[in-house]
């Protein structure tokens, strides 16, 4: 992630020159209430910030039904644009889901305040006390697409950081975007901290996400969530700071030292257990040497369960049934029941497929061989490489962070997991009695 200084309202003007004058005073409201929240949440203490997420997690469960209705009303319209299957799983709400968003906040609410944190601390033979201490980014631009639980997540993890967001949730998700925003901002209200330090962009035309990458005055980060078109339309045409979520193509390898029935479990649960997420594995590797007697039984499980199996010619010269894989296969994140599936020879076969076709998201190899699993850890360049696990573990909540507002898939920081913490940046305090400079 780059770094820039606030500018003056120019960058929001010039943005906002080819969109509706209505629309981007609307968005310059929006991004000054923003500004005066975040003033106020920097000095908020973990107390009442804490006191913020409980009650935003009794506001969503008390509120339960017209949050429900206001997600019917979106898969309403999703069904009616034939949104896929896949899509629609990753935006439909229930009770169990509801209560796991409302979890998700309150063990935000448990995770130790990361403003104000001493990170480092010396003294210089001058006499100068020189300390480094963790404060907030400032205002964040959170751009995602679908999943209202993200909607939750993100508002979460902005306040636990002293953060004011500016979220921008999928055109799918509208109305339970703002369902969810609205229970946000009732734990603000009982907290006394301003309601604006989480504001809903309040309309789902896409002119709304070009001004936001504008608004270099207003945000002082963008986080996009999403597929790759998005992605690369944040990063081409931003003005501000960006923290990239980019697709997962995950893989998980297996090594020819695996247990045959861990690699049975652990693939089944990183491709299955949720398809349309973007930690599902979607690409399979075998090792050549094991490839007879472990695929046969892995190939049978995720063909009971539904998915739709795509191999080289050595997977179906082991199983015809399965479909003939094309080049395209190995680029593809499919958030859906479908698996690639190609056969390896050997560790470095297998590294060299993940670095050309992988987005260095999450990949996994599954061995007992400890020198095998140490050489994938330190080879494969992913933001999270896994040993017997499976790729579904990439998650903020499981890492312990308590939520994400995604993966970043960048090489500077932060990288994996984006929580409450990767959320701050800092400063220097430098503590003198007189010193002058010779």
């Amino acid at each position: 992630m780059t770094t820039a200084m606030p500018t003056t309202d120019t960058d929001l003007r010039d943005a906002a020159a080819s969109h509706p004058s209505s629309l981007a005073q609307e968005m310059a409201e929006i991004g000054r209430r923003a500004r005066e929240a975040a003033a106020a949440l920097a000095l908020a203490s973990g107390e009442q910030k804490d006191l913020a997420l409980r009650a935003a997690a009794a506001a969503v469960r008390a509120n339960a039904d017209a949050i429900l209705a206001a997600n019917a009303r979106d898969l309403a319209e999703a069904e009616g644009v034939g949104l896929g299957a896949a899509l629609s799983d990753r935006l439909a709400l229930d009770a169990r889901r509801l209560e796991a968003i409302s979890a998700g906040l309150e063990a935000i609410a448990r995770l130790p305040d990361p403003v104000g944190r001493s990170l480092a601390r010396w003294t210089r033979p001058n006499g100068l006390d020189i300390e480094r201490v963790s404060v907030p980014l400032g205002v964040i631009g959170i751009i995602y697409e679908s999943r209202p639980n993200v909607t939750a997540d993100a508002g979460g993890l902005a306040l636990k950081s002293g953060n004011a967001a500016i979220l921008r949730g999928g055109t799918e998700s509208f109305y339970s975007s703002r369902a969810l925003v609205a229970a946000l901002g009732e734990g603000l209200r009982r907290a006394e901290l301003p309601e604006a330090a989480i504001q809903l962009v309040p309309t789902r035309d896409r002119a709304a996400v070009g001004i936001m990458l504008g608004m270099s005055g207003m945000i002082d980060v963008i986080v996009p969530r999403g597929g790759a078109s998005l992605i690369e339309r944040v990063q081409r045409e931003s003005r501000i700071p960006v923290i990239a979520h980019l697709e997962g193509l995950c893989h998980t390898y297996i090594h020819a030292a695996a247990d045959p029935e861990k690699a049975r479990r652990v693939i089944f649960n990183a491709k299955m257990r949720l398809v349309s997420i973007c930690a599902a594995t979607e690409t399979l590797l075998v090792d050549r040497a094991i490839a007879q007697t472990v695929l046969p039984p892995i190939v049978a499980d995720l063909r009971a369960a539904g998915c739709e199996l795509r191999g080289d010619a050595e997977v179906l010269a082991l199983d015809p049934q399965v479909r003939p894989a094309r080049e395209e296969d190995w680029k593809t994140e499919y958030l859906d029941a479908i698996l690639a599936v190609r056969i390896v020879d050997g560790l470095e076969q297998a590294i060299a497929h993940i670095e050309r076709y992988g987005s260095h998201h999450t990949d996994a190899i599954v061995t007992e061989d400890t020198v095998a699993a140490e050489r994938f850890l330190r080879r494969v360049d992913s933001a999270i490489v896994m040993v017997n696990a499976s790729t579904q573990f990439a998650d903020g909540g499981e890492f312990g962070m308590g939520a994400e507002i995604g993966i970043s898939t960048q090489r500077l920081p932060p990288r994996g997991p984006v929580g409450a913490e990767q959320l701050t940046t800092y400063k220097y305090f430098v503590r003198g009695s007189g010193q002058v400079r010779p």
